[in-house]
């Protein structure tokens, strides 16, 4: 079994088991199993008075506002209808006094009204080369500051491993990739790469060996600087720790921690806007805000040989609204709910992906305790349910900071936080957090949860495309039915970031200008 070769399949299962399916998406084309693509920002050519065209754009998620922020500036006369309550869809920042609108347990959060305590409940982080939504950051002037993603002074935690005591992130990582190195360059022989490797060769790996893994001159591991030091006196020699058991440490769970942090969505730099994620949609907000009609969820969209019919609820009444074209970026598997008269192909499409089951928690901690073990941002990682705690970056040697205190990944896990109450679910973060702090639980003040799959007019996170799926379905719903268009993060290869949201919504406004060129000759 230990020699089996591994199949394309197989490797891309387990990529997508830890970095999602984007990472699963990025492996594909690496293996050419599928054309890498990029959508620059469409220029699109204004409209004259006499070739006037209407967009109706359903859902204001950061997709939708791009879309009518583009469109409007171009003469197009654009209306936005959005069933929620607020714009911005799963960009989600929580302050004291927001509501939670989740389906049985709605909440109202309760932090401090202070402009450093709020929670991004939805994204949090922007890679440095999504280069679409900075490029609206700078432009909607939306202050950036550093995300600090990876903490080698943060914490790791596993069950498993030195009987659940909690180690750092630079011990584990430079210890692992010491032993590691030790036994690779113990084991590896010139032979082994066949005639075409050369002794040259061969002493130049073990070279490399030493270096990656802080190697001593006989190629052995006694210790590291990587893993810090024992203690920071320094009017003495340094000190280094010993090394970790590498027996414990082979017992985690944990292994893809060591390249966490140098996947491509995941390395520095990464930013936020200052003061909470949904700035943006604040942003977007200001240019278009009054061109969306918030509360006014859409009962029928009707396809015509003139464009789009859809007929929606307002303050107590059914509206209509017709356009030459509609955008919309309500969720695949909600649309596919609304009476429509979409093709049966398209239609079947809608409903057959799966969308995924995120969980977050946020904690208002009366003490930035974190700060006093060393930690100033990053984050803790646990293979408890909980998955990760992030320490805020801003409001450093304030007095408060709100935590995030827990992040799933798992469907099964998710859906485990979901359907406790509120409290419980404070009660569970707060339990397994002290495996990583002992004492956590007294600084918590209070706290906000959301399960994204349980919020209404969302009831889901992102889409969990497969490589059969994106096969069957993918070009099917890309495609636009009539004059209308599916957008958003769920159709992109890049699920779950604004950056594949905004790409969706350029490729088919530069459709629908191509379109509208091509009649107007």
């Amino acid at each position: 079994m230990a020699n089996a070769p591994l199949s394309r399949r197989t490797f891309l299962h387990l990529v997508g088991a830890f970095g999602g399916s984007t990472a699963v998406y990025r492996a594909a084309v690496g293996m050419g199993l599928l054309e890498s693509t990029h959508t620059a920002r469409p220029d699109i050519a204004p409209l004259r008075t006499r070739d006037r065209k209407s967009v109706l754009i359903l859902g204001a998620g950061i997709s939708g506002l791009a879309a009518a922020y583009e469109l409007s500036r171009k003469g197009y006369d654009v209306q936005v209808i959005e069933a929620s309550h607020r714009a911005g869809g799963r960009n989600l920042t929580l302050r004291g006094g927001d509501l939670v609108d989740e389906a049985e347990f709605p909440q109202t959060c309760e932090f401090d009204r202070d402009p450093d305590l709020y929670f991004n409940a939805g994204p949090a982080r922007i890679p440095g080369h999504h280069a679409s939504l900075l490029e609206y950051c700078k432009e909607l002037e939306i202050r950036l500051a550093p995300f600090i993603n990876e903490n080698r002074n943060a914490w790791v935690q596993d069950d498993a491993m030195f009987g659940g005591r909690p180690v750092r992130n630079r011990e584990y990582i430079a210890d692992s990739r010491g032993f590691v190195a030790e036994l690779l360059a113990k084991t590896v022989r010139p032979d082994s790469f066949g005639a075409a490797f050369g002794n040259r060769d061969y002493q130049q790996l073990l070279e490399y060996l030493r270096q990656f893994g802080e190697l001593d001159s006989r190629f052995k591991y006694v210790s590291s600087s990587r893993a810090g030091y024992a203690t920071h006196d320094y009017t003495n020699p340094p000190a280094f720790k010993q090394p970790l058991n590498a027996s414990e440490l082979l017992r985690s769970g944990f292994i893809y921690l060591m390249s966490f942090s140098e996947l491509d969505d995941q390395s520095a730099m990464m930013m936020e806007p200052v003061g909470g994620m949904d700035r943006i949609v604040t942003a977007f907000m200001a240019k278009v805000g009054h061109l969306v009609k918030l509360n006014s969820p859409v009962e029928s969209i009707r396809l015509g040989a003139a464009g789009v019919d859809v007929r929606y609820r307002h303050a107590g009444n059914t509206l209509d609204a017709h356009a030459d074209f509609c955008l919309t970026c309500i969720p695949m598997h909600l649309l596919g709910r609304i009476e429509h008269n979409f093709p049966k192909e398209y239609a079947d499409a809608l409903t057959a992906v799966p969308h995924g089951k995120l969980f977050k928690i946020g904690l208002q901690m009366k003490q930035r305790f974190w700060e006093s073990e060393g930690i100033y941002g990053g984050i803790s990682w646990t293979l408890q349910d909980i998955m990760q705690l992030w320490y805020p970056a801003h409001g450093i040697h304030r007095q408060k900071g709100v935590m995030l205190g827990a992040y799933t990944f798992s469907d099964e896990v998710a859906e485990k936080f979901a359907r406790l109450p509120p409290a419980q679910r404070t009660a569970l973060a707060i339990q397994q957090g002290e495996k990583i702090h002992p004492g956590y639980g007294r600084h918590v003040e209070s706290s906000i949860s959301i399960a994204w799959h349980r919020m209404n007019h969302m009831f889901g996170c992102p889409v969990q495309w497969s490589e059969p799926l994106q096969s069957q379905c993918f070009k099917t719903l890309q495609s636009p039915a009539g004059n209308h268009y599916l957008i958003g993060d769920q159709m992109s290869y890049h699920p779950g970031w604004q950056e594949g949201a905004l790409h969706s919504a350029f490729r088919a406004i530069a459709d629908i200008d191509q379109r509208v060129r091509a009649s107007a000759a």
